[in-house]
């Protein structure tokens, strides 16, 4: 079991009635709890949320809280200060005055800074340290209004060929201040991107896929994701900058298996990161089976970090693997399947 839900059982008496879990981790932290516990699970990660609904567990995936009345909230401390405090504010509309939010987390994924930001709603005491863990418990004594999640967006500019790209970056999404370095250096390579169906993997705050609509209205682009605050961001940025929604398909995935079929093109600034932990997975079975999803001729673009293995995979799968560019520590990658003139 999770070192944080260890925690959290030994402070079992203190929980009781509809508890909303928030970013809970995926283990069998919802077998040990008695029938005085009515558990939900709030999660925007669409991996967790198929882990828990395979468990017939009462499970939301999603930007915004839940619907219902709870009488106690627990949050497993994300790994971004923004999104606590976007958790902490829903928290704080939606529960009655007195309630309880504990906050649970590892030390070395920032708990002890999560909590000074409970202090902001009312007397928070520290109830347990173990494991490497600290549990908080936070008794809300505070009334705050409810904000739009187009509130909670922070806004940049990126200048392109095409014109200057407004970005929408929700909390705890990739890169939400400012471009980063690898997105940066595939951008200026989108336009040699094929025309057509082209999926935007690990979409983030919608950058490329803004771009590649932009550079083509008659490109098809399918945003994917496995997080929830990413979809919606990219969806804020395709209406900020007033581009044709018939352009753009939303989806919560798992990995690339998820993504459609006979698409033109695959781009990504592959995620590799999930919660405070690295994880290579998703972006090496990208490399490794992104062909299946392409047509003949299709073609996969990708940014990397010029220390990942990622050009022999795609050879592996593809026979072939070209260094478009080095530069800033970042390779772009590009490689195409194989044309079958046959094919119309």
């Amino acid at each position: 079991m999770d070192p944080k839900s260890e925690v959290l059982l030994r402070q079992y008496d203190y929980l009781s009635g509809r508890i909303l879990l928030l970013n809970a981790p995926t283990d069998e932290l919802l077998a040990e709890f008695g029938e005085s516990i009515q558990p939900s699970i709030w999660t925007w990660n669409f991996n967790d949320y198929q882990y828990f609904q395979a468990r017939q567990a009462e499970v939301h995936f999603g930007t915004e809280i839940p619907a219902g009345e709870f009488d106690q909230a627990v949050i497993f401390v994300p790994k971004s200060k923004e999104l606590l405090n976007y958790l902490l504010h829903n928290l704080a509309v939606q529960l009655k005055q007195g309630s309880s939010i504990f906050l649970v987390g590892e030390k070395k994924g920032g708990v002890e800074r999560a909590a000074k930001q409970l202090q902001a709603y009312g007397k928070a005491i520290k109830l347990d340290s173990a494991r490497h863990c600290q549990l908080w418990q936070l008794t809300l004594d505070c009334a705050v209004e409810a904000k739009t999640l187009a509130d909670w967006a922070q806004t940049y500019t990126v200048p392109t060929p095409k014109g200057e790209l407004t970005v929408c970056a929700l909390p705890g999404v990739f890169s939400q201040n400012r471009l980063d370095v690898g997105t940066a250096v595939l951008l200026p390579y989108l336009n040699q991107v094929s025309s057509g169906k082209i999926a935007d993997f690990g979409c983030g705050a919608g950058v490329m896929s803004a771009y590649l609509a932009k550079l083509n209205p008659e490109n098809r682009i399918f945003a994917l994701d496995v997080d929830a605050f990413a979809l919606a961001s990219t969806q804020m940025t395709f209406e900020k900058n007033q581009l044709s929604p018939q352009q753009l398909e939303i989806k919560a995935i798992s990995g690339i298996e998820d993504a459609p079929l006979f698409l033109h093109a695959i781009v990504s600034n592959p995620p590799f990161h999930q919660g405070i932990q690295t994880h290579y997975d998703a972006s090496e079975n990208l490399c490794k089976t992104a062909r299946r999803h392409l047509k003949s001729g299709g073609e996969l673009w990708i940014v990397a970090n010029r220390f990942l293995n990622y050009p022999t995979l795609i050879e592996q799968s593809f026979g072939q693997c070209t260094v478009k560019t080095d530069q800033s520590g970042f390779k772009v990658l590009f490689a195409s399947t194989q044309k079958n003139f046959k094919e119309s």
